[in-house]
């Protein structure tokens, strides 16, 4: 069966750092984009990053452009999301998730609905 297991979760202060990993256990990874979405209190669940297949395309809510990165390693069947410059704003219960892309998408998805396969979710707070 198909599991995501996320990790690197926890408290930092605002201006920090944190790097969260989803480990994926799926028939083939490289077949997948993967996503990164997150939920914060009294909000909906939004869209954060997104990379396709094989690293080369990326894409960004603007809310994070410049401070997060969304990268991926098939070798380890590994997706990550660094995070730089937090804000008290970017706390969050944050998801990673699996869109099956065959063919492959240049660009990969953003909308919720186009991903299959979801974390348990891991929670990044940001005190100031």
């Amino acid at each position: 069966q198909v599991q995501l297991v996320e990790s690197g979760g926890g408290l930092v202060q605002a201006g920090g750092s944190l790097r969260l990993s989803c480990a994926a256990s799926l028939r083939t990874f490289s077949n997948y984009a993967m996503g990164w979405f997150r939920l914060a209190p009294g909000k909906e669940r939004e869209f954060v990053a997104a990379i396709n297949r094989s690293g080369s395309s990326t894409v960004y809510a603007d809310s994070v452009k410049g401070r997060f990165t969304i990268s991926r390693d098939n070798a380890k069947n590994t997706v990550y999301l660094q995070m730089s410059s937090l804000k008290t704003e970017d706390t969050a219960s944050y998801y990673c998730a699996a869109d099956y892309s065959i063919p492959n998408r240049v660009r990969p998805r953003t909308g919720i609905i186009d991903y299959d396969y979801w974390g348990q979710g891991t929670q990044v707070t940001v005190s100031s």
